[in-house]
């Protein structure tokens, strides 16, 4: 039973990225993006991420195949000041996408848990978190450190 649970989360996350890409690209031109989305700031703390456990979810992404899943987010060559904030702007494109999607995935989860399923419902938000929260966070953390890197330049 959990596993089908599990299986059913695990496909909603993956449509849930669909959906988020989808979404992102319509907003992407709005000034609402510009002015708020880019600027998002969820955990300011160090200490907080790691305590989270986000350390372990970046290694994760770096030494798993998850590595291959966008090849933007990536520096290529000579690092400079275009370089990053091109880099930062696709970063905060792949953020949004991932909070969309995990709006997106919160929605079937709240619903399994009006309907009185809460291991279905748990389970959904735990692989949602895990699919959609923490690389949120993860690009949120990222750009912190690219800001200070472009501050340098």
């Amino acid at each position: 039973m959990i596993i089908k649970y599990l299986s059913f989360s695990i496909s909603i996350a993956f449509i849930s990225w669909i959906v988020g890409m989808l979404i992102n690209a319509f907003i992407r031109k709005t000034d609402f993006y510009h002015n708020h989305l880019n600027h998002l700031n969820f955990i300011k703390s160090e200490k907080l991420n790691k305590i989270i456990g986000l350390p372990v979810f970046k290694w994760i992404v770096k030494n798993t195949f998850f590595k291959f899943f966008n090849q933007k987010l990536k520096l290529k060559g000579k690092i400079d000041e275009a370089g990053l904030i091109k880099l930062r702007a696709e970063m905060t494109t792949s953020e949004t996408d991932h909070l969309i999607a995990f709006i997106f995935v919160t929605c079937f989860a709240i619903v399994a848990f009006y309907n009185f399923k809460f291991k279905s419902g748990g389970i959904i938000m735990f692989v949602n978190i895990i699919m959609n929260l923490y690389p949120s966070l993860l690009q949120q953390e990222n750009k912190r450190r690219i800001d200070q890197f472009i501050n340098k330049f």
